[in-house]
C-alpha cells in the first residue's frame, strides 16, 4: 500500500481551488493584508491554487503554464512583507482550510502548516528591500514528514 501524496490526500486540484478561493474573499477584506492584494488580478486565486497542488505533490502546472519558482520569487520582491502580515496570511489560510474542506487530520495539517510556515517566511524575508533573493530554485515539494497519515486497518 502506498502513502498518498498531500495532493492527493487533501482532494487534488478541487481541494487547493476551494482553499484559495476562500482564502483570497478573506484576505480582500482583512484590513492588515488585504492592502498587499489591492488590484489583485481575478485568476490571481487559482494561479496560488495550482502552486499550492504542485507543491503538495500534484500536477507541475504552475511550472508549466506560469515559469515556476521564478515567477513566483518575482511577485515578492520588494513588497515588504511585515512579521504581523505574514502571520495574519498563515492564520487565514489555516481559516480557510476549514472552510475549504481540506483533511483535518493532525498529520495532514501538520505537512501543510509546515509548509506555509515555511513558504511565508520565505516570502517575507525575499520581500525585504534590498534583500539578496535568490530566483531560480525549482518548485519545492513538500511532502509528510516524519509521520505518514494514519489509515486505519
Amino acid at each position: 500500500m502506498s502513502t498518498p501524496t498531500l495532493f492527493e490526500w487533501a482532494g487534488g486540484t478541487a481541494a487547493f481551488e476551494r482553499l484559495t478561493e476562500s482564502f483570497y474573499a478573506k484576505v480582500l477584506a482583512d484590513d492588515l493584508i488585504g492592502p498587499l492584494f489591492a488590484g489583485m488580478d481575478p485568476h490571481h486565486p487559482r494561479h496560488v491554487a495550482i502552486w499550492l497542488a504542485e507543491v503538495f505533490g500534484g500536477p507541475a502546472t504552475y511550472t508549466d503554464e506560469h515559469g515556476g519558482y521564478p515567477h513566483m520569487v518575482a511577485k515578492h520582491i520588494g513588497i515588504a512583507i511585515t512579521e504581523p502580515q505574514r502571520r495574519r496570511w498563515v492564520s487565514l489560510i489555516q481559516d480557510a482550510a476549514d472552510d475549504a474542506g481540506l483533511p483535518d487530520d493532525p498529520e495532514f495539517r501538520a505537512a501543510f502548516l509546515g509548509y506555509i510556515e515555511w513558504g511565508t517566511r520565505l516570502a517575507k524575508q525575499n520581500s525585504q528591500p534590498g534583500a539578496d533573493v535568490f530566483r531560480k530554485a525549482p518548485v519545492p515539494h513538500w511532502g509528510w514528514g516524519v509521520a505518514p497519515p494514519y489509515q486505519p486497518g
